[in-house]
């Protein structure tokens, strides 16, 4: 039974590997709704003549007296991009309670790159920017996208050794918890005091429903739904709401192990002995598996096993779409090298890695951490330079705060897509021209 049992059970835990490919996925999606965005908003005539300007025409969804009107940008940044924020906060929360985040030990590498991969950047765009009407961006060149830097390490194959892979995964959830702090406590509105009560008694109640043991999403969701407006009317950024929701939706499986062995060799056992008795139609033995996995599955685990293919291949390239739907002038690329622009490209092209490489080198000297197994000190660097891509948490913030419609939005954003385009390319030449790990020796089992 052990073997049957670990060849079924193998399908249902989702391991590293097929996060890191479907992340991997997910940014060459990213790329190519991007490219595409600029190629439409810069072509003359036909199609061409809606972009930009599609993104400012207005939805209003309302049921009797209660309506929200917002452009279609303000329902993809303030509306979807809460769904990419709850999954951030599931997978900060996974790796926070069982991951690579749950020890000192194995957190402290990450953690002190990660910082010193947020605080770097933010003083090289403050260097710049000192005085000027951008120094509130300095929020802009702190963030790494995840997927774009997988899918760089993707393309590199087996030269890259998977605890790298995994460094640099848990290191941009550091960062992108870094960039929700900022976000929620730089770039937040004037408040409306009584919306932000009514977003806490919301939140009350979803900590109320965990703590009863409640562990169906229906529990969860419709409150989730109501956290979010009355976040967006309270001025705190709506989608802040995403984190907050994940925080408080269960994670822990709700079975001991010995329970959880007992339940899935028991409908195995079923599935076998219906197999013995009559073929069993293949359909049949799905279901009862996706069952299985319902049942030894957290709400978290469900949420964002659901939830990742539509973030990943929808609303991350639909937002990356409409955001860089920019027309691009020539004035553009001259004003890369006023304040904003040199601030953004300094801050991700070097910044980001050499904030990363020296706290991670001085949380190794101090003896706090050590490298992973495998992984060099070039390795490291090359994951840093990889860590300056950008891309979606910087536009994002960009939109924060400098506003949308701008005057230095096109900048920022120009800025962001170089940045990101040189940051990947030297990470990748980087990390392609560093020697393939050794292979560790065949075991061999002692003489009797």
């Amino acid at each position: 039974m052990t073997v049957v049992v670990g060849d079924f059970v193998r399908p249902l835990v989702r391991p590293f590997t097929e996060f890191f490919r479907r992340e991997a996925a997910g940014g060459i999606m990213l790329l190519l709704s991007s490219v595409l965005a600029l190629v439409l908003a810069n072509l003359k005539g036909g199609v061409a003549n809606y972009f930009p300007g599609i993104w400012e025409e207005h939805l209003q969804i309302g049921i009797n007296n209660f309506t929200l009107n917002k452009s279609l940008l303000h329902w993809i940044n303030d509306g979807l991009m809460a769904v990419f924020f709850l999954i951030v906060g599931l997978e900060i929360k996974r790796e926070v309670l069982e991951g690579e985040l749950a020890s000192f030990q194995k957190a402290a590498l990450p953690i002190a790159g990660a910082l010193g991969g947020m605080v770097v950047p933010a003083l090289l765009y403050t260097y710049f920017n000192q005085g000027q009407p951008t120094a509130n961006g300095w929020g802009i060149p702190m963030a790494t996208d995840i997927a774009f830097a997988l899918a760089v390490l993707q393309l590199l194959g087996p030269r890259v050794p998977l605890a790298l892979k995994v460094f640099l995964t848990a290191l941009a959830i550091v960062d992108d918890l870094g960039a929700v702090l900022v976000i929620a406590g730089f770039y937040t509105q004037e408040l409306q005091l009584s919306y932000l009560f009514m977003a806490f008694g919301a939140w009350s109640a979803l900590w109320f429903i965990n703590v009863l043991g409640g562990r169906s999403l229906w529990f969860y969701l419709p409150l989730g739904v109501a956290l979010w407006y009355f976040t967006l009317q309270s001025g705190v950024h709506a989608t802040l709401a995403g984190v907050l929701l994940a925080v408080t939706i269960p994670l822990r499986i709700g079975h001991t192990r010995p329970v959880l062995f007992h339940l899935i060799e028991r409908r195995l056992a079923f599935l076998q002995q219906e197999a013995h008795t009559h073929e069993t139609d293949p359909r049949t033995i799905s279901e009862e598996l996706e069952a299985l996995a319902e049942a030894v599955s957290s709400p978290a685990q469900r949420l964002e096993q659901r939830l990742h293919g539509l973030v990943a291949f929808g609303i991350i390239p639909l937002f990356a779409f409409a955001n860089t739907s920019l027309v691009i002038e020539p004035a553009v690329f001259e004003q890369l090298f006023s304040p904003l622009g040199l601030g953004i490209l300094v801050g991700l092209v070097v910044g980001k890695p050499l904030g990363i490489g020296l706290l991670a080198w001085a949380t190794v000297k101090l003896g706090w951490a050590t490298l992973p197994v495998g992984v060099t000190w070039r390795h490291l660097w090359g994951a840093g330079v990889l860590a300056g891509i950008g891309f979606t948490m910087s536009i994002f913030i960009t939109l924060l705060a400098l506003g949308e419609g701008s005057e230095g939005e096109a900048v920022a954003k120009t800025a962001i897509l170089l940045a990101s385009l040189v940051a990947g390319a030297l990470g990748f030449l980087l990390l392609q021209t560093t020697p393939m790990p050794p292979s560790p020796p065949p075991h061999v089992p002692p003489a009797t």
